[in-house]
């Protein structure tokens, strides 16, 4: 596995684990609430300048780019 990366410098149809969250209770609780935890396995389906658009948990999920950079994320 290679050192974690923020999910908007991730290469787009990797599969990629979610290591770590730079956010406050708020940020961690909504993601909790998505399916964002810790540990939990992705894919980005689109990058195309917007938001990203990931693939957790057989859902799609569109993460604002702000948010998306707090995101630290490996290649598995």
């Amino acid at each position: 596995m290679e050192s974690p990366i923020a999910l908007t410098m991730a290469p787009s149809g990797q599969n990629l684990r979610l290591v770590n969250v730079h956010g406050g209770k708020r940020l961690m609780h909504r993601l909790a609430e998505l399916g964002l935890t810790p540990g939990v396995e992705m894919v980005i389906v689109q990058d195309s300048g917007g938001p990203i658009l990931v693939s957790v948990r057989n859902s799609r999920i569109a993460l604002g780019r702000g948010i998306a950079h707090k995101l630290c994320v490996a290649t598995i």
